[in-house]
This record gives C-alpha cells, sequence and structure tokens, in this order.
C-alpha cells in the first residue's frame, strides 16, 4: 500500500484530524506525544508561523525514533516551494486552505496526498479534476454540514473533512458525519489556548479520547 493509500484510511478510521501550530519546538512536540498517547495516527502541524518549518523538522526526528505509525501532514501550504521544502523533510501528507495547481502538482510528483480546500461546488469540480480525492471543506463554520447534505451526491468518490469551527459537542460532530464527512479537523477547540500556553498534555490526551470516542459512537 503506498502512503498516500495509508493516509486515506487512518484519517478516516481515527474520523478526526487534530490540527495545531506552536512557535515553542518542545510544546510542538509534547502536544504531538499527547495527541499520540490518545490514540491519534494522524496530525496536521500548520505552516502558521516562522518557527514552523524548524518544529516539523524536529517533529519529523520524533515520529522516526518514538511515534511508530503517526503520519505528520503539514497544513497552510499556499505555494510550490514550500510544499516541496516541507516534502524533503517528510512530510507524509500536505494540506493546502485552497486550490493551489502548483502544490498539487508537487504532490503528484512526489507520490504524496494533497488535501484542498474548497467553499464552493466550482472549486471541488476544478480540484476532483486535478486529482484530487480528499477535500478539505474550509471555513467549516461559513458552510455548515447543510452545505455538503445539498452537494454530496454530486461527489460520489470524494472524501470530505470540515475544518474550522468544528467544536466538541456531539450534536455538531454528528451534523456533520449525518452529512456525510469521514472525518472532522479539530483546531483550537481541541488543541486550546490554554492547553498550549499551560501546557495541559493530560487534559488534551483526555479530550481526544473524548473525541474519538463520541466520533465511534456516531458511527456506529
Amino acid at each position: 500500500m503506498s502512503k498516500k493509500e495509508e493516509v486515506l484510511k487512518v484519517i478516516p478510521a481515527q474520523g478526526i484530524l487534530p490540527l495545531y501550530f506552536n512557535k515553542d519546538t518542545q510544546v510542538s512536540i509534547d502536544l504531538l506525544k499527547a495527541l499520540y498517547t490518545a490514540g491519534i495516527r494522524a496530525v496536521e502541524y500548520t505552516n502558521r508561523g516562522e518557527a514552523a518549518f524548524a518544529n516539523f523538522k524536529a517533529m519529523r526526528k520524533v515520529c522516526d525514533a518514538e511515534l511508530k505509525g503517526m503520519y505528520l501532514g503539514i497544513g497552510t501550504i499556499k505555494d510550490a516551494a514550500t510544499a516541496q521544502s516541507f516534502i524533503d523533510e517528510g512530510a507524509d501528507y500536505i494540506i493546502s486552505p485552497g486550490l493551489v495547481e502548483d502544490v498539487a502538482e508537487v504532490s503528484d510528483k512526489n507520490g504524496m496526498l494533497w488535501v484542498p480546500g474548497c467553499m464552493t461546488p466550482t472549486e471541488i469540480i476544478k480540484a476532483e479534476n486535478m486529482g484530487a480525492t480528499f477535500v478539505k471543506l474550509f471555513p467549516g463554520n461559513l458552510l455548515g454540514p447543510s452545505f455538503l447534505s445539498g452537494i454530496k451526491e454530486l461527489f460520489p468518490k470524494l472524501l470530505f473533512m470540515p475544518t474550522g469551527g468544528v467544536d466538541l459537542e456531539r450534536e455538531n460532530i454528528a451534523g456533520w458525519f449525518k452529512a456525510g464527512v469521514c472525518a472532522v479537523g479539530m483546531g483550537s477547540k481541541l488543541v486550546t489556548k490554554d492547553i498550549m500556553e499551560n501546557k495541559k498534555y493530560d487534559e488534551l490526551i483526555v479530550l481526544t479520547k473524548q473525541v474519538m470516542e463520541t466520533i465511534k459512537s456516531i458511527k456506529h
């Protein structure tokens, strides 16, 4: 199985893709370890600050040495050069906030899963025609589950995941899964400012396990 296929199995299996950025390298690593302890095997680190590249390199080393089976993706990728630099450092998949053709090309060339952010049927059609199999609905809070319910049957082969505005409430998560997502992207509602600033890693483990249990019960 190719890495691309593996990632496409892991994210829907866990039903959630945690995403975060922290400028501190050690905090970034400790958050990753806490998510791993909770049972997470795919994480999106977001390229949202000057420290992102150096932090990612350090996180990749930790994954390889200690976190067996963890797929480390990079998000907020808006151009080909940035995509290539993270691929060279061992990114397992690439996530963009929008449709970036040259990022799709670089990802394809490297046999890498590319997940574009889309918010209209036109963008989703374009993404599908560019070879995308997994689409991020972004921003999720503006689109809402009813948007996906309305368009889902037009795209029977695509996997969808909302990011932005997905909260920890069962009702909110259930609404998305009922509409047909394969997973939900969760950033600041899960990896909160309080958890990051006060290093409440145990709290993150508990929260993550709860969300995974909620998703499991919704799916069954």
